[in-house]
């Protein structure tokens, strides 16, 4: 619908996984490299681990089209199997000509059969287990008999667990402990910082034919961040109706109200920040960012340059919490921002653009505050 309004081309942000949308920042690149890395090894069992939205299923997907060709994938999608059914499954996902009716061994003999003849032919099996925190412990100690089937030199299905942050806490259970050390490599999907999500968002953007200047103006970034709490799924559901917004209202800028008027509209919005609470943790960091500039005498530098080095680094962090207490206090003063004026959330601008140039803007697309002196 507001795709012609702002020069795109197709929906820049559904949430179904599209490897064009891949977004490398957020530590995603290095994950990504990492486990193409340790699949080709073949070795021990790899484990990733991620929150609800934050980009599990396309990483999958991205390893699908990244793994070198030899490499085969099998998913695992339901976690919620016996024992007994997960060789049937993994057969079934392989094509395997297993009947119904067969027994365990029968179908533990096909799948190992079939393994080795893919070995000889210099093919690799790697087994996706999705929603691996949802096993039963009894099935998560069949995966790890599964990884017994091998040659004298070479493991021949390799598996990896996908799963929320709960699978940590199942794979520390004592009865699967050998299980847990046969995990040789552990990654983590990161939530995204302020940064990682106004590069995501204008990537996203650019990548459907976008060519202006940022959509989203810094205050709307900030609530972005805080609303989604850095998980891509809820960074694409708030831009998305954010667009929609501006684009009822007709406008080409998006605001802190558009962002506001999302988060309303998000099945999360309860769990979004308690803003008296923020505003109390952006003074306390504040604070805490004097109280460390005294402690650290600042201003009992060595030397001109490095001097300027800690400032510029004190203002950042100094920036980044007036930023939080500038978006509070409006909250404070007019309610809801969405009720505020434009110029409350906006630095005194319209919705259709925003006076403040690159250089009053930190990297991370917050609000610069001006410093007191050089």
């Amino acid at each position: 619908m507001y795709c012609e309004h702002f020069g795109l081309e197709e929906p820049p942000f559904r949430i179904t996984p599209d490897t064009r949308f891949f977004y490398s920042g957020g530590n995603r690149g290095a994950v990504l490299g990492g486990m193409v890395y340790a699949i080709t090894r073949g070795e021990g069992i790899i484990k990733v681990v991620g929150e609800v939205g934050s980009g599990k299923t396309m990483l999958c997907r991205m390893l699908e089209v990244g793994l070198p060709p030899h490499v085969e994938v099998v998913y695992l999608a339901n976690p919620h199997l016996r024992p007994d059914e997960v060789p049937q499954a993994i057969a079934a996902e392989m094509g395997l000509p297993v009947s119904a009716g067969a027994d365990r061994l029968q179908v533990l003999r096909t799948l190992q059969e079939s393994l080795l003849a893919k070995h000889a032919d210099g093919r690799h099996v790697v087994l996706f287990i999705e929603e691996a925190q949802g096993m039963p412990l009894d099935t998560l100690e069949e995966i790890r008999l599964l990884s017994n089937l091998e040659t004298q030199h070479s493991k021949l299905l390799q598996i990896v667990l996908f799963g929320q942050p709960e699978l940590e806490q199942r794979l520390a259970a004592p009865e699967i402990r050998q299980l847990r050390e046969r995990i040789t490599q552990s990654f983590e999907l990161e939530r995204f910082g302020a940064q990682d999500v106004r590069e995501y968002i204008d990537f996203r953007l650019r990548t459907v034919g976008y060519r202006g200047q940022s959509v989203l103006s810094p205050f709307a970034i900030w609530q972005v961040v805080r609303a989604s709490r850095g998980l891509i799924r809820r960074i694409n559901i708030l831009a998305d109706k954010a667009l929609l917004a501006a684009y009822t209202a007709g406008v080409h800028r998006v605001t802190a109200q558009h962002v506001e008027a999302a988060v309303g509209d998000s099945d999360f919005s309860k769990n979004h920040r308690n803003w008296g609470f923020a505003l109390a943790s952006a003074m306390t960091a504040l604070a805490l960012i004097v109280s460390a500039l005294v402690a650290g005498g600042l201003m009992q530098a060595q030397s001109v340059q490095s001097h300027r080095q800690a400032a510029d680094i004190y203002w950042m962090r100094l920036d980044d919490a007036l930023a939080l207490v500038a978006v509070d206090a409006s909250r404070s003063k007019y309610g809801a921002v969405a009720e505020a004026p434009a110029h409350a959330i906006d630095g005194g601008t319209d919705m259709e653009g925003d006076s403040r140039d690159e250089g009053s803007l930190l990297r991370d697309g917050s609000p610069r505050f001006e410093a007191l002196g050089d």
